[in-house]
């Protein structure tokens, strides 16, 4: 058996062979966003508030070659961000992307997650995406981070799914059956496993399952790697992932991609499947989810936070009226009333909550509250309910 240090060293050659992710450089801040990645939507997301202040400490952990990194920076203007991560290789990319689109506010350390502990100072905001299941021990991978999270803080987190990976574990083990004593040479791997999808039949179900959903990514040999051939993974399901939630010893905010856990967009035309499902715990619900749509939980992507966290309750006429509403800054196509939301989906404003939104877009000087700007926009409190439920706008109360 493998010991933490073996496999370490080994997802260490890994990444300097194939630093990942692989995306082009470039000499202007990174296009789009993340809303994940957003200090203020994020926070929104999680309590139903403004962020009270913008000066916070960020921690990407496991870096990479700096593409969350690098949206960090840009996204939080006011924030500091550290980065760490194993592949000195990665780092020296990452170090390169930040510097060419100038974001530099960023301190760089080649360091584990396993010693995150030797980082000075809390966190405000922790992200670690696509790293916790290539640990030897995500637990303890989990608690070294928890351990710099600030009380009040949030961390985001992103590991693979087992039922939506199905098909990938099959091509990671065929790989290494034919790699045989070869293992470990990554270059290999890569060549091994595009001649077994050439050879494939087209009707092949690992062949299908590549095509429709990984394929366009994975022509960069980098993707190929981190996908089929990496040294160590571990995939999750709905009771193991609340096993290393639970070993965190934080509190369980939410999925990030909430819509995939309506267990009415399965079972809703049932009334009588719905109310049996009323008996079952929260976790239980995400699991019967996860086994009645299994192709669409290749990954979870979550938010945890030390308490104290506060939720705002806007149920009250008299609450929404006395808040300070501002424009959720992830856009895209704004100013218009047709434009992509923070989940880049599309929406079109009705005429005033076009001019709702305006009000709002302004509004971080002005400080007006929605009853004033109500008194210039005919929109309604559901209305404005309605901008609130669609995260079109942050709220901060009076």
């Amino acid at each position: 058996m493998k010991t933490d240090p073996d496999i370490s060293s080994a997802v260490q050659r890994l990444y300097d062979t194939y630093p990942f992710p692989p995306e082009p450089l470039l000499d202007s801040p990174p296009p789009g966003y993340n809303w994940r990645w957003n200090w203020q939507t994020a926070y929104s997301f999680c309590t139903g508030l403004s962020p009270q202040k913008q000066d916070i400490r960020i921690l990407d952990a496991g870096c990479g070659t700096g593409v969350g990194t690098e949206y960090l920076v840009h996204l939080n203007p006011h924030a500091q961000v550290v980065a760490i991560d194993l592949s000195s290789g990665a780092l020296d990319v990452a170090k390169q992307r930040c510097q060419m689109s100038g974001a530099n506010r960023v301190e760089f350390h080649h360091l584990s997650l396993y010693d995150a502990g030797q980082l000075p100072g809390e966190f405000d905001l922790i992200n670690c995406v696509g790293v916790l299941h290539h640990l030897a021990d995500p637990k303890r991978g989990i608690q070294a981070l928890a351990s710099k999270l600030a009380p009040g803080g949030l961390m985001h987190i992103f590991v693979y799914g087992e039922l939506g990976r199905w098909e990938i574990q099959l091509m990671q083990k065929a790989i290494a059956l034919l790699q045989n004593t070869q293992r470990g040479d990554y270059r290999d791997g890569v060549q091994v496993g595009r001649q077994i999808f050439a050879a494939l039949p087209e009707n092949n179900r690992i062949v299908k399952r590549e095509k429709e959903r990984w394929s366009l990514e994975n022509h960069r040999d980098e993707c190929f790697a981190d996908m089929y051939v990496h040294p160590q993974e571990i995939d999750y399901n709905i009771d193991t992932l609340f096993e290393l939630i639970d070993a965190s010893g934080l509190d369980f905010v939410g999925f990030s991609n909430p819509k995939n856990w309506q267990l009415e967009r399965l079972l809703g035309k049932n009334p009588e499947l719905m109310a049996r499902a009323e008996k079952l715990s929260p976790r239980e619900v995400y699991r019967l989810i996860e086994l009645l749509d299994p192709e669409n939980f290749s990954h979870y992507e979550f938010f945890l936070s030390r308490p104290p966290l506060p939720k705002a309750d806007w149920s009250s006429d008299e609450a929404l009226l006395a808040a300070i509403p501002s424009r959720n800054p992830c856009m895209e196509g704004w100013p218009s009333q047709s434009l992509f939301n923070h989940d880049y989906q599309i929406v079109k404003l009705s005429e005033t909550e076009f001019k709702f939104l305006q009000a709002c877009d302004g509004n971080s000087a002005m400080q007006r509250t929605v009853n004033e700007i109500l008194a210039e926009v005919e929109i309604g409190v559901e209305g404005v309910r309605s901008l609130v439920n669609q995260q079109l706008i942050l709220l901060t109360p009076a």
